[in-house]
């Protein structure tokens, strides 16, 4: 298992929005082939980031299937508006899980 981690900067007075547009995002995940779960996260820290944790079964999975499918289209259509930069983007290997 992959687990994708995404790291958000949204615009300020955007975070209703942005966690609307994930949430509404559950289906176009759902029908994604080698989609496992995700779970989003807000930081206490700083406000206007969000982390957003996917599980894959293979990195193929998320950068050969789904970034280049009409999922992504819509998924992007879904967030795209409320970032503040650029996501930071990075793939883990679960190594230990309790």
């Amino acid at each position: 298992m992959i687990t994708e981690i995404v790291e958000f900067r949204i615009k300020p007075g955007t975070q209703d929005q942005f966690v609307a547009g994930v949430a509404a995002s559950r289906p176009i995940f759902k029908r994604s082939p080698g989609f496992i779960g995700l779970e989003l996260h807000h930081t206490v820290e700083d406000p206007a980031v969000f982390v957003l944790l996917i599980e894959w079964e293979s990195v193929a999975h998320h950068m050969e299937m789904f970034q280049k499918s009409p999922e992504y289209v819509e998924w992007r259509a879904n967030v795209g508006e409320f970032f503040a930069d650029k996501p930071r983007l990075q793939h883990t290997d679960t190594k230990l899980s309790y």
